[in-house]
C-alpha cells in the first residue's frame, strides 16, 4: 500500500455500503424504530436473526430462479467447508427459526418483528445498496384476510407516523394452488410465443410469472398484453382478495389495485403488495410483502400459512429527505460542563453523571482546555446550558450556570444544580 500523505485514511467503506454518522444517524434510528412501533403495539414479538445462514435455506425457500438466489447472494465456504450465505431477506430465516424453536406449536398466529442489515450483490445506485437495512414482520399460522389487512395497515401506519405522505400502496393477488397451475400454463403459452432471449426463456420455463417482473423496457413491451393472474383467480382466491380489500377499506388504508404487481421472490401466494414513492426515481419501492402459504412446508415444517413484509429503512430515509421531512432526535447534548481545575473536574464529572441519570444529555470539556476553548466546545455542542466552575467556585460551594442563548450567568449551589438545570430545561418544553 502506498504511503498516504493527505492526512485521510486510505480505507473506505465497501462499495454500496452506506455509513450513517451523526447527525444523520439520528434520522436513521428514528425511521428504523418508528417503522416497527406499530408492530410492537399489535403484539409482534422481537426476533434477532443470524446474519448468515445455510445457503440451502435461501435456495429452497426464496427460489433458485430468482435474481436474488441466482445473481445477488453473498455466498462462501466457511472453514468447515460449509456453504453459508449472508442473509438476502428475512422471511426464510424467520420461518427457519419458527420451525427450529417450535413457535409454530404454540399460540397462532406466531407474530414476530425484526430489524437489521441484509446483503445483495447489486450494482450500487441511489436507494440500492449491497448492505441494505430493513425492518420486517411475519404473522405465521393463520390464513385470515383480516390478518393480511393488519400486516399491511401496520406498514402504512409506520410510514405515516414518520410524517411520510407521498407514497401509495399497490396491491394484487398471485392466486392459490387451485388456480396457479392453470395460469402458469396459460402464461407459458403466451411467453413461449415471444422472441425472448435464452435466459428469459429459461426463466419462463422455471417460473414464468417472474418474467412479468422483468424491468427491461423491451421485455415489458413484449409482455404488455400477457394474461394476468387477477383475471384467472379461483373463487376462493378471489373471495380472499376481496375480503382483504374490504378490511383495508374499513381500516381507512388507501390502496391501488395493480394487476401486474409481481414480487421478486418465489414463495408469495395470494395477497401481494408494495409501497411505492415516486420521489425516489427508478428505485421507487420503499417496502412490500405478501402471503406465503407453502413456505413452511417447503422448509420442512408444518403446512402453515404466513403473511409478512419487509420495509427498507434506507429508502424510507431517502423518501423523507425527498419530502423535506426531518425526524429523530439529533442527539446533541443539552448541558455542557466546563471544569477549570482538577477539583472542579472531579465535581463536574459527578454532576454530569447525576444529570445523565435524570435523563439529561450532558457532555464535559475534557483535556484541561482553557475557558475560551472550552466555551467554543460548548457552543459547538448545541447545548442550551453550560455549567462552568473553577476550583475557586467549587471552594465557595457554587457552580456558574450560563444560558448560552443570551449569555446570562449566575451561581447555583452545588447541591441544587441538578434540580435547577432540570427545572430550566423543563420550562422550555
Amino acid at each position: 500500500m502506498s504511503e498516504n500523505t493527505s492526512g485521510a485514511s486510505s480505507f473506505q467503506a465497501p462499495k454500496g455500503v452506506p455509513d450513517y454518522v451523526p447527525p444523520d444517524s439520528a434520522q436513521f434510528l428514528a425511521v428504523r424504530d418508528g417503522l416497527l412501533e406499530q408492530a410492537r403495539l399489535a403484539g409482534y414479538g422481537y426476533i434477532e436473526l443470524p446474519v448468515f445462514e445455510d445457503t440451502g435455506l435461501f435456495a429452497r425457500g426464496v427460489g433458485e430462479s430468482t435474481d436474488v438466489v441466482s445473481k445477488e447472494m453473498y455466498t462462501f465456504a466457511d472453514r468447515g467447508d460449509r456453504s453459508v450465505t449472508l442473509r438476502p431477506e428475512g422471511t426464510a430465516p424467520v420461518m427457519r427459526a419458527v420451525i427450529e424453536h417450535g413457535l409454530d406449536r404454540g399460540q397462532l398466529p406466531a407474530k414476530l418483528r425484526y430489524a437489521g442489515p441484509f446483503f445483495r450483490y447489486e450494482r450500487p445506485q441511489a436507494g440500492r445498496y449491497r448492505q441494505l437495512q430493513q425492518v420486517g414482520v411475519e404473522a405465521i399460522g393463520v390464513d385470515d384476510p383480516a390478518l393480511d389487512a393488519e400486516v399491511i395497515a401496520i406498514a402504512d401506519a409506520g410510514y405515516r407516523s414518520l410524517g411520510l405522505t407521498g407514497f401509495r400502496l399497490e396491491i394484487s393477488s398471485l392466486g392459490d394452488a387451485s388456480c396457479r397451475p392453470q395460469y402458469r400454463e396459460l402464461l407459458q403459452e403466451f411467453l413461449f410465443g415471444l422472441d425472448l432471449d435464452e435466459a428469459t426463456r429459461e426463466r419462463a420455463r422455471i417460473n414464468p410469472i417472474r418474467v412479468l417482473d422483468d424491468k427491461r423496457p423491451e421485455v415489458r413491451e413484449m409482455t404488455a398484453h400477457a394474461p394476468l393472474m387477477l383475471d384467472h383467480l379461483s373463487e376462493e382466491a378471489k373471495a380472499h382478495f376481496d375480503q382483504v380489500l374490504g378490511h383495508l377499506d374499513a381500516l381507512g388504508v388507501p390502496y391501488v389495485v395493480n394487476p401486474r404487481l409481481v414480487r421478486g421472490l418465489d414463495y408469495y401466494t395470494k395477497t401481494t403488495f408494495e409501497f411505492v414513492h415516486d420521489g425516489l426515481g427508478a428505485q421507487s419501492g420503499i417496502g412490500g410483502g405478501g402471503r406465503y402459504d407453502g413456505l413452511m412446508a417447503q422448509l420442512g415444517g408444518q403446512s402453515l400459512s404466513g403473511i409478512g413484509f419487509g420495509l427498507g429503512v434506507d429508502r424510507t430515509v431517502l423518501a423523507l429527505r425527498a419530502e423535506g421531512v426531518t425526524v429523530g432526535d439529533s442527539g446533541r447534548c443539552e448541558v455542557f460542563c466546563v471544569p477549570l481545575g482538577q477539583e472542579a473536574k472531579s465535581v463536574l464529572v459527578k454532576v454530569a453523571a447525576q444529570l445523565r441519570g435524570a435523563g439529561i444529555r450532558t457532555d464535559i470539556a475534557y483535556g484541561d482546555r482553557g475557558l475560551k476553548g472550552a466555551m467554543r466546545g460548548a457552543d459547538r455542542s448545541g447545548a442550551s446550558i453550560a455549567l462552568v466552575a473553577g476550583d475557586r467556585e467549587i471552594g465557595e460551594g457554587n457552580i456558574e450556570l450560563k444560558t448560552l442563548a443570551d449569555g446570562v450567568q449566575q451561581p447555583v449551589p452545588i447541591d441544587s444544580i441538578v434540580g435547577e438545570v432540570t427545572a430550566r430545561l423543563a420550562s422550555r418544553i
